[in-house]
């Protein structure tokens, strides 16, 4: 799934097994981002300087959350890493953690998505950085079976087939590409399939999760649709199985009045359990819908597959705030369990909100999962004129750009951490949801490093 935004999800939505799935081998690791094997998760996160082409930053996971800021850094000029350090090569933008070789470390897929060929087109690149007991080490690049350009916009993984081994998804051009694992060093891995849908279809995004219960990790393909007369987003369900990945079904998620053409239409997305029925509930941000007012389609998960669909926007019952113009909302979202009551509950960022005539303040809405699935009722909202939440409140912050909820210190309760442009916070679960009481700024590492 997207780690840029892509990118996540806490230890519980983990142990529900809709994300980074779990393999038959008992030496896999049981964090897919553990890459020191010491069983915490860890923090990947994209650097950039005037330059250079990017590096991975990584800091280590401890029994009470990050560890030490900036324990690692590297790049593709770093000692057995493929590749040459170019300036916007964009080395790390996106990222996604498997456990490709199995062998109880987790490794981490980066892409370039501006790797330059031997005439200096760039064409994108994708390497997986290998795990080990000191952490990301060396490097091994991936066939690019499509040398058209942007290699790397996106990446997911899974158990696609159920074979044990975990496999890589990624967007090559605006096609999607899966192949499948055991991954070795040498760069060879198991078959590649294409997964090409019409030639109006173009992929922008993937998210990866179990929604039919089948124990197969399934592909959801965000796609834009462009004709001449009109665009639209659709999510494109890709069925795991056996022998191959199955086209079953697609659900429109937006049409685009007044943007004809390309722009990453569709969104943010995750798939997570949110009414305990034992299916994955794809859950997908349209920011750009209705003139950027933004909507979240959940289409809910069953034993045969995605079926029917809900609309969530400002204007839902319990939700706060008025759908406006170029708030953005569902920018980014992210799936745990704030209260541990067992739903999974989703964060929904809505970076553009005018609170208080700031433009662009931003905020946050905290929706709680229960057994009728996923709605605005009891849900929660955060800005920074919030009793508790540090201010000021200032126009431009964009709080809620890049929202995450995650269990980093082990409590039971994922935690809310919040990306502004005036500073990161971290807002404690509990057993009544989110709450303002123990608020901390976070600075390192940021918001970004937790992938969903």
């Amino acid at each position: 799934m997207r780690a840029r935004t892509l990118a996540l999800a806490t230890t519980a939505l983990l142990a529900t097994g809709l994300l980074f799935p779990a393999t038959a081998t008992a030496a896999t690791a049981r964090y897919a981002d553990d890459f020191n094997g010491d069983g915490y998760r860890d923090y990947a996160y994209p650097s950039f300087s005037d330059g250079d082409g990017g590096s991975v930053a990584v800091v280590f996971g401890t029994a009470s959350g990050p560890g030490t800021a900036d324990a690692q850094r590297i790049s593709q000029a770093s000692p057995g890493v493929p590749g040459a350090d170019e300036d916007t090569d964009e080395f790390g933008e996106v990222r996604a953690a498997a456990d490709f070789d199995q062998d109880g470390y987790g490794d981490l897929a980066v892409a370039a998505v501006n790797e330059k060929n031997s005439q200096g087109a760039a064409r994108g690149a994708v390497t997986i950085l290998w795990g080990s007991p000191k952490g990301l080490a060396t490097g091994t690049t991936v066939a690019n079976k499509n040398p058209v350009g942007g290699m790397g916009q996106d990446l997911a993984t899974g158990d696609f087939n159920g074979d044990g081994h975990q496999d890589l998804a990624l967007v090559n051009g605006a096609v999607t590409y899966v192949y499948r694992g055991p991954f070795t060093r040498s760069g060879t891995t198991g078959t590649v399939t294409k997964l090409d849908k019409t030639t109006s279809f173009y992929s922008t995004a993937l998210i990866s999760g179990k929604v039919n219960g089948d124990g197969k990790t399934d592909l959801v393909i965000i796609g834009d649709v462009v004709t001449s007369s009109y665009s639209a987003a659709d999510a494109w369900f890709i069925k795991g199985g056996s022998s191959a990945l199955t086209s079953d079904s697609t659900l429109r998620l937006a049409s685009i009045d007044g943007d004809v053409g390309r722009a990453e239409l569709g969104g943010d997305g995750v798939i997570a359990d949110f009414d305990k029925d034992g299916y994955g509930d794809i859950t997908v941000g349209t920011p750009l819908y209705s003139r950027h007012k933004g909507r979240l389609t959940v289409w809910k998960g069953s034993s045969s597959g995605p079926s029917t669909s809900t609309r969530i926007t400002q204007s839902s019952d319990g939700m706060a705030g008025t759908p406006e113009n170029y708030d953005n909302f569902a920018s980014s979202i992210s799936a745990g369990d704030v209260n541990g009551d067992g739903y999974q509950d989703l964060a929904i960022g809505v970076r553009s909100e005018a609170i208080d005539g700031k433009d662009n303040a931003g905020g946050v809405h905290v929706l709680k999962g229960r057994a009728s699935g996923l709605s605005g009722t009891g849900s929660q909202w955060f800005a920074r004129n919030t009793p508790g939440v540090p201010g000021p409140l200032n126009p431009y912050d964009a709080f809620g750009d890049v929202v995450r909820l995650r269990d980093a210190n082990g409590d039971g309760t994922a935690d809310l951490y919040v990306d502004g442009g005036d500073g990161s916070l971290r807002l404690p679960g509990s057993a009544t949801g989110i709450t303002t009481v123990g608020v901390t700024d976070i600075y390192e590492p940021p918001v970004s490093a937790y992938l969903q």
